[in-house]
């Protein structure tokens, strides 16, 4: 979807690659077939793939929508992706790729929040906007990650200014998703653009928790989005919208794509259904 999705605009050509071996992910390589993919090798267990090694310095920007419990690269792709990042490459950060690697401390840097993965205290602070509008980094003791239901959730953005999220209304409204919170980790170089209030009737924290996220490694740019759970919330026009801009950014520095003009606005959501 999300190769799709960037492909339409013109400005990108996107090839995927990914490990040979798969974990509770059949279903949607069954479902969302994509040419040239490779064989891949369903395991009971999470387990790397020692041939994974892409060559990185041929792209402008990478995209990991790896998940919680996913294998870790081999440690020469991962030193090769970390001298990509500091010669100015861009990533993309997409859900659940920030439960991804807890122990690859470069990525954790990366990424600046984590979930999951046994991250605690000892990987950095709890950030979070408190009611009162101010950015809280929080070092008290607790585990990493936490999601209630399913649900729409209104998106607040915080800088209107930065290119990512300039032009679009100060309050949207998400489509169905998972609200990640209690994301914590180095949260260096890192700038939050949007959050959203995860609500006690929701199992929240009643804290307005980071959904959109820019940070800076050596010269390399990250933008990180918690959003995109599943189909129906990357059909959002929001995430959508977040997602190309997001990642026009991490490439180049800049953004040229608008604010579409099916949009979401504060009390009603807008999807796209993929075909």
């Amino acid at each position: 979807m999300m190769k799709n999705y960037l492909e339409e605009t013109g400005k990108f050509k996107v090839d995927v690659q990914r490990t040979k071996y798969t974990w509770l992910g059949e279903e949607f390589i069954k479902k969302f077939p994509i040419e040239g993919l490779g064989e891949t090798e369903a395991m009971k267990k999470s387990q790397t793939d020692p041939d994974f090694k892409p060559d990185f310095s041929k792209y402008d920007l990478v995209i990991c929508n790896f998940g919680w419990n996913a294998a870790p690269w081999p440690e020469e792709t991962q030193k090769n992706f970390e001298k990509y990042m500091k010669k100015g490459g861009g990533l993309v950060v997409i859900h659940a790729a920030d439960n991804s690697f807890p122990q690859w401390p470069d990525y954790n840097k990366m990424i600046g929040l984590g979930g999951w993965g046994d991250r605690t205290e000892k990987d950095g602070p709890y950030v979070y906007y408190n009611n009162e509008g101010t950015l809280v980094k929080d070092n008290s003791a607790g585990k990493a990650g936490s999601h209630g239901p399913e649900h729409e959730y209104v998106i607040e953005i915080r800088n209107s200014e930065h290119p990512i999220t300039k032009g679009m209304p100060t309050k949207w409204l998400h489509a169905k998703d998972e609200l990640y919170d209690r994301l914590r980790g180095p949260a260096e170089n890192m700038e939050v653009l949007a959050t959203a209030f995860s609500a006690k009737d929701k199992r929240g924290t009643e804290r307005h928790e980071p959904m959109l996220l820019t940070l800076n490694y050596g010269k390399g740019r990250i933008f990180h989005t918690p959003m995109g759970h599943i189909d129906y919330s990357v059909e959002c026009v929001g995430f959508i919208t977040c997602l190309l801009r997001g990642s026009e950014w991490a490439a180049t520095g800049k953004v040229t794509l608008p604010i579409p003009q099916d949009f979401p606005t504060a009390e009603k959501t807008s999807s796209r259904t993929f075909k």
